[in-house]
Protein backbone atom coordinates (compact mmCIF):
# COMPACT_ATOMS: atom_id res chain seq x y z
CA UNK A 1 0.00 0.00 0.00
CA UNK A 2 1.33 3.41 -0.79
CA UNK A 3 1.47 6.45 1.40
CA UNK A 4 0.36 9.81 0.21
CA UNK A 5 2.61 12.59 -0.98
CA UNK A 6 3.66 14.75 1.92
CA UNK A 7 6.56 16.60 3.41
CA UNK A 8 8.29 15.02 6.37
CA UNK A 9 8.44 17.62 9.12
CA UNK A 10 10.98 17.69 11.92
CA UNK A 11 10.27 19.30 15.28
CA UNK A 12 12.73 18.57 18.05
CA UNK A 13 13.80 15.37 16.27
CA UNK A 14 10.20 14.27 15.75
CA UNK A 15 9.28 12.72 12.45
CA UNK A 16 5.75 13.27 11.22
CA UNK A 17 3.98 10.38 9.61
CA UNK A 18 1.51 10.50 6.74
CA UNK A 19 -1.80 9.09 5.63
CA UNK A 20 -2.31 5.53 4.55
CA UNK A 21 -4.20 6.32 1.37
CA UNK A 22 -3.36 8.56 -1.57
CA UNK A 23 -4.27 12.15 -0.79
CA UNK A 24 -3.30 15.61 -1.85
CA UNK A 25 0.16 16.97 -1.29
CA UNK A 26 0.56 18.43 2.17
CA UNK A 27 -2.05 16.37 3.98
CA UNK A 28 -0.47 14.78 7.02
CA UNK A 29 -1.45 11.76 9.01
CA UNK A 30 -0.49 8.16 9.48
CA UNK A 31 2.31 6.52 7.59
CA UNK A 32 0.09 4.62 5.24
CA UNK A 33 0.89 1.46 3.45
CA UNK A 34 -0.20 0.72 -0.07
CA UNK A 35 0.50 -0.65 -3.46
CA UNK A 36 1.85 1.63 -6.14
CA UNK A 37 3.49 1.40 -9.47
CA UNK A 38 5.84 3.87 -11.08
CA UNK A 39 4.10 7.08 -11.98
CA UNK A 40 4.37 6.58 -15.73
CA UNK A 41 2.53 3.29 -15.40
CA UNK A 42 -0.27 4.05 -12.97
CA UNK A 43 -0.58 7.80 -12.75
CA UNK A 44 0.29 7.65 -9.04
CA UNK A 45 3.44 9.05 -7.55
CA UNK A 46 5.73 6.47 -6.01
CA UNK A 47 8.92 6.77 -3.99
CA UNK A 48 12.30 6.35 -5.66
CA UNK A 49 13.10 2.67 -5.35
CA UNK A 50 15.44 -0.08 -6.51
CA UNK A 51 12.73 -1.79 -8.50
CA UNK A 52 13.00 -5.53 -9.08
CA UNK A 53 11.63 -6.32 -12.51
CA UNK A 54 9.67 -9.60 -12.69
CA UNK A 55 11.96 -12.34 -13.97
CA UNK A 56 9.38 -15.05 -14.43
CA UNK A 57 11.25 -17.43 -12.14
CA UNK A 58 8.42 -17.80 -9.62
CA UNK A 59 8.30 -21.10 -7.83
CA UNK A 60 12.10 -21.24 -7.62
CA UNK A 61 12.15 -19.64 -4.18
CA UNK A 62 12.03 -15.94 -3.42
CA UNK A 63 15.02 -13.78 -2.49
CA UNK A 64 15.21 -11.45 0.49
CA UNK A 65 17.24 -8.29 -0.12
CA UNK A 66 18.25 -6.27 2.94
CA UNK A 67 19.42 -2.69 2.51
CA UNK A 68 20.81 -0.41 5.19
CA UNK A 69 17.72 1.26 6.73
CA UNK A 70 19.22 4.75 6.74
CA UNK A 71 20.35 7.07 9.51
CA UNK A 72 17.84 7.25 12.35
CA UNK A 73 15.76 4.36 11.04
CA UNK A 74 15.60 0.66 11.79
CA UNK A 75 14.21 -2.44 10.10
CA UNK A 76 11.71 -3.95 12.52
CA UNK A 77 11.81 -7.45 11.00
CA UNK A 78 14.65 -9.64 9.73
CA UNK A 79 15.05 -11.99 6.78
CA UNK A 80 14.55 -14.91 9.15
CA UNK A 81 11.33 -13.33 10.49
CA UNK A 82 10.01 -12.96 6.95
CA UNK A 83 10.88 -16.48 5.88
CA UNK A 84 9.42 -18.04 8.99
CA UNK A 85 6.18 -16.07 8.64
CA UNK A 86 5.70 -16.81 4.94
CA UNK A 87 6.49 -20.48 5.54
CA UNK A 88 3.29 -20.66 7.60
CA UNK A 89 1.19 -19.89 4.51
CA UNK A 90 0.07 -22.38 1.85
CA UNK A 91 2.72 -22.92 -0.83
CA UNK A 92 0.48 -21.59 -3.60
CA UNK A 93 0.41 -18.17 -1.95
CA UNK A 94 4.19 -17.87 -2.09
CA UNK A 95 4.61 -19.31 -5.59
CA UNK A 96 4.31 -15.96 -7.48
CA UNK A 97 6.70 -14.15 -5.12
CA UNK A 98 10.22 -13.41 -6.39
CA UNK A 99 11.67 -10.77 -4.03
CA UNK A 100 11.06 -9.31 -0.59
CA UNK A 101 13.18 -6.22 -0.01
CA UNK A 102 13.86 -4.48 3.28
CA UNK A 103 14.41 -1.08 1.71
CA UNK A 104 16.52 1.88 2.71
CA UNK A 105 14.72 5.10 3.63
CA UNK A 106 16.45 7.98 1.85
CA UNK A 107 15.78 11.72 1.92
CA UNK A 108 13.79 11.45 -1.32
CA UNK A 109 11.74 8.55 -0.01
CA UNK A 110 10.75 10.60 3.03
CA UNK A 111 8.43 12.49 0.69
CA UNK A 112 6.55 9.26 -0.08
CA UNK A 113 6.91 7.14 3.07
CA UNK A 114 5.02 3.89 3.49
CA UNK A 115 5.13 0.78 5.62
CA UNK A 116 5.15 -1.46 2.60
CA UNK A 117 4.59 -1.66 -1.12
CA UNK A 118 3.96 -4.24 -3.84
CA UNK A 119 5.11 -3.95 -7.42
CA UNK A 120 5.24 -6.79 -9.90
CA UNK A 121 6.47 -9.95 -8.18
CA UNK A 122 8.25 -8.06 -5.40
CA UNK A 123 7.27 -6.79 -1.97
CA UNK A 124 9.01 -3.84 -0.31
CA UNK A 125 9.05 -3.22 3.45
CA UNK A 126 10.26 0.13 4.79
CA UNK A 127 12.02 0.94 8.07
CA UNK A 128 10.63 2.80 11.04
CA UNK A 129 12.01 5.71 13.00
CA UNK A 130 14.32 4.13 15.57
CA UNK A 131 12.26 5.69 18.38
CA UNK A 132 9.23 3.67 17.19
CA UNK A 133 7.03 6.74 17.60
CA UNK A 134 4.92 8.41 14.90
CA UNK A 135 3.52 11.95 15.12
CA UNK A 136 0.31 13.32 13.61
CA UNK A 137 -1.38 16.69 13.20
CA UNK A 138 -4.90 15.22 13.01
CA UNK A 139 -6.68 12.91 15.46
CA UNK A 140 -6.71 9.22 14.53
CA UNK A 141 -9.73 7.88 12.71
CA UNK A 142 -11.72 5.19 14.55
CA UNK A 143 -10.30 2.52 12.24
CA UNK A 144 -6.76 3.64 13.12
CA UNK A 145 -7.50 3.42 16.83
CA UNK A 146 -8.90 -0.09 16.41
CA UNK A 147 -5.96 -1.23 14.29
CA UNK A 148 -3.41 0.12 16.76
CA UNK A 149 -5.14 -1.70 19.59
CA UNK A 150 -5.20 -4.93 17.57
CA UNK A 151 -1.42 -4.94 17.35
CA UNK A 152 -0.56 -3.47 20.74
CA UNK A 153 0.24 0.14 19.80
CA UNK A 154 -1.16 3.08 21.75
CA UNK A 155 -2.39 6.52 20.71
CA UNK A 156 -1.68 9.54 22.88
CA UNK A 157 -2.77 13.16 22.53
CA UNK A 158 0.40 15.14 23.18
CA UNK A 159 -0.81 18.69 22.74
CA UNK A 160 -3.00 20.95 20.66
CA UNK A 161 -3.32 19.42 17.19
CA UNK A 162 -0.67 16.79 17.87
CA UNK A 163 -1.04 13.07 18.46
CA UNK A 164 1.52 10.32 18.75
CA UNK A 165 1.37 6.62 18.00
CA UNK A 166 3.65 4.62 20.27
CA UNK A 167 4.97 1.20 19.27
CA UNK A 168 6.98 -1.34 21.19
CA UNK A 169 9.46 -3.63 19.45
CA UNK A 170 7.09 -6.57 19.79
CA UNK A 171 4.07 -4.59 18.62
CA UNK A 172 5.67 -3.17 15.48
CA UNK A 173 7.20 -6.55 14.61
CA UNK A 174 3.77 -8.13 14.98
CA UNK A 175 2.23 -5.41 12.82
CA UNK A 176 4.77 -5.81 10.01
CA UNK A 177 4.73 -9.61 9.95
CA UNK A 178 1.00 -10.14 10.37
CA UNK A 179 -0.38 -7.08 8.64
CA UNK A 180 1.96 -5.18 6.33
CA UNK A 181 3.73 -8.21 4.83
CA UNK A 182 0.53 -10.20 4.40
CA UNK A 183 -1.34 -7.17 3.06
CA UNK A 184 1.24 -6.64 0.33
CA UNK A 185 1.19 -10.33 -0.52
CA UNK A 186 -2.58 -10.00 -0.88
CA UNK A 187 -2.02 -7.34 -3.53
CA UNK A 188 0.37 -9.66 -5.35
CA UNK A 189 -2.19 -12.47 -5.40
CA UNK A 190 -5.15 -10.27 -6.38
CA UNK A 191 -5.69 -10.95 -10.08
CA UNK A 192 -9.37 -10.03 -10.08
CA UNK A 193 -9.81 -6.48 -8.80
CA UNK A 194 -8.67 -3.50 -10.85
CA UNK A 195 -9.82 -0.38 -9.01
CA UNK A 196 -7.70 1.04 -6.20
CA UNK A 197 -10.56 0.87 -3.70
CA UNK A 198 -11.42 -2.75 -4.50
CA UNK A 199 -7.79 -3.83 -4.37
CA UNK A 200 -7.29 -2.13 -1.02
CA UNK A 201 -10.44 -3.73 0.34
CA UNK A 202 -9.26 -7.16 -0.78
CA UNK A 203 -5.76 -6.70 0.65
CA UNK A 204 -7.17 -5.54 3.99
CA UNK A 205 -9.39 -8.63 4.13
CA UNK A 206 -6.46 -10.86 3.15
CA UNK A 207 -4.28 -9.41 5.93
CA UNK A 208 -6.96 -10.04 8.56
CA UNK A 209 -7.84 -13.52 7.30
CA UNK A 210 -4.32 -14.85 6.78
CA UNK A 211 -2.27 -12.55 9.02
CA UNK A 212 -4.12 -11.40 12.11
CA UNK A 213 -6.66 -14.14 12.84
CA UNK A 214 -4.39 -17.20 12.60
CA UNK A 215 -1.79 -15.68 14.91
CA UNK A 216 -4.44 -14.67 17.45
CA UNK A 217 -5.85 -18.18 17.51
CA UNK A 218 -2.35 -19.48 18.23
CA UNK A 219 -1.88 -16.89 20.97
CA UNK A 220 -5.19 -17.75 22.64
CA UNK A 221 -4.38 -21.45 22.48
CA UNK A 222 -0.99 -20.84 24.09
CA UNK A 223 -2.58 -18.75 26.85
CA UNK A 224 -5.15 -21.47 27.51
CA UNK A 225 -2.40 -24.10 27.69
CA UNK A 226 -0.49 -22.03 30.25
CA UNK A 227 -3.61 -21.74 32.42
CA UNK A 228 -4.05 -25.51 32.35
CA UNK A 229 -0.42 -26.03 33.36
CA UNK A 230 -0.78 -23.56 36.23
CA UNK A 231 -3.92 -25.28 37.48
CA UNK A 232 -2.19 -28.66 37.41
CA UNK A 233 0.84 -27.30 39.23
CA UNK A 234 -1.30 -25.73 41.94
CA UNK A 235 -3.34 -28.86 42.62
Amino acid sequence: MARSNHKMIRAKAKRVAIPRDFRTVGQLGKRGRGEVGRSNETGFFSPPEDWHEPQGDTGAGYRVVTQDPGEGFVHVVTEQDIRERLAQLPAWMIQPLEVVQLSRLTRKKLSFPCYGMQWGSALYLYPMDEALVEYFFTPPRPAQVVEAKMYGATWEEEGESEWRLNWTKDAIRDFYLNNVLIHELGHLLDNRNTSYVDRERYAEWFAIEYGYRPTRRESLAAQAAKKVVRRHHSS
